[in-house]
């Protein structure tokens, strides 16, 4: 309704030029129409037609500006239309003595001109300030806040918002990550990953099924214990085709940080310079090191490729080689830690049985 009523407007009016604007012809040109009625309607079936087009261009530039606004946090919105009218005002008081000075009549236009032009100056300027001091505009809105107020005075640093990524929903270890507490700042989810999870619910494989219905679950579970900071976002962007495309895009535009376990989507955001927290080298980081002389309580589950080796695996699968424990399938003890080696495949640990006795402890299978 909206679309239609701009784009009438503009017809409307450029009927209205057209309709008027024959008489700033010359008389020699009139004189020659013998229909003057006539060429009235003909001007204005012209200027319809020009009036639509710009209608047409003007309501496609509108639709594409409200698309950014919705897209566009609210802080970041509201401490622009703050710099907006700051910068308006301030416009028109350094303006002002401009209308007072005697201009002759022949440079009218100097007026309206330096006003127009200084006002759109001004504007701009205002929104960039807001953009580079937004926090310290919301801290005049709201001074009472002691956290706003260190984050103006740049005390503190504002949590950055994740944008999280579909398999980093279904992994699971986000919710566990969440109730620890070890994850600040608001959780974004944008109606494209949405949309990607009901598509992998609802596909043919069962096994898809079944990770894409844990990941709705898993959202829901987590939108019902942390409603303040899980985010459901109508972000969509049907030019780019792919899901991964979106979540980088997404975040260069909000200044976001991109929460994922992909290994290759986070090179590509880092190729575009977006901060990337990976689950994976989470997980990793938090793996215990263990170093030569350190004690290991393990469990020996199988032979290892020599003969007199045991093998164990720790709690996150962590392998490690035992020597001279090849007879000690099926139970648990306490083994040294020799050394430690980094492959391709993960990390192995190489360790010998303690020397004490008192720290063996037999374990059936």
């Amino acid at each position: 309704m909206l679309d239609a009523i701009i784009i009438l407007s503009f017809i409307l009016a450029g009927a209205g030029v057209g309709s008027y604007s024959f008489e700033l012809l010359p008389n020699e040109t009139l004189a020659q129409v013998t229909n003057l009625g006539g060429f009235r309607w003909v001007c204005a079936g012209f200027g319809s037609l020009v009036g639509a087009a710009v209608g047409l261009v003007v309501q496609t530039a509108y639709r594409r500006l409200e698309a950014r606004i919705r897209r566009m946090p609210v802080d970041v919105l509201l401490s622009r239309a703050v710099g907006l009218v700051l910068g308006l005002l301030v416009a028109n008081l350094m303006l002002a003595p401009l209308f007072l000075l005697p201009i002759p009549s022949e440079f009218g236009f100097i007026k309206p001109m330096t006003a127009v032009l200084g006002s759109i100056m001004f504007a701009v300027s205002g929104i960039a300030l807001a953009d580079i001091h937004g926090g310290s505009l919301l801290r005049l809105i709201n001074p009472n806040s002691v956290e706003t107020t260190l984050i103006a005075e740049g005390t503190l640093k504002p949590a950055t918002t994740k944008v999280v990524d579909t398999n980093c929903i279904i992994d699971g270890r986000i919710e566990n990550l969440l109730s620890t507490g070890f994850l600040e700042g608001k959780l974004l989810i944008p109606q494209f990953v949405l949309q990607e999870l009901q598509l992998v619910a609802d596909a043919a494989s069962e096994q898809k099924r079944l990770r894409g219905r844990r990941g709705l679950e898993i959202l829901n579970r987590m939108k019902e214990m942390y409603p303040d900071r899980i985010l459901l976002h109508s972000a969509d962007y049907p030019e780019i085709a792919k899901v991964d495309a979106k979540l980088v895009h997404l975040a260069q535009e909000i200044g976001g940080m991109l929460l994922t376990n992909d290994f290759n989507l986070a090179k590509v955001a880092t190729l575009h310079k977006v901060p990337v927290l990976n689950m994976n080298d989470l997980a990793s980081s938090m793996r215990l090191t263990y170093l030569p002389g350190d004690y290991i309580d393990l469990k020996i589950v199988k032979v290892g490729k020599e003969p007199a080796q045991g093998v164990g695996y720790l709690e996150d699968g962590t392998m490690v080689v035992v020597e001279a424990a090849s007879d000690r399938i099926g139970s648990k003890l306490r083994v040294a830690v020799t050394s430690a080696l980094q492959t391709s495949a993960g990390r192995i640990i190489f360790a010998r049985p303690s020397t004490s006795v008192q720290n063996t402890v037999a374990v059936n299978k």
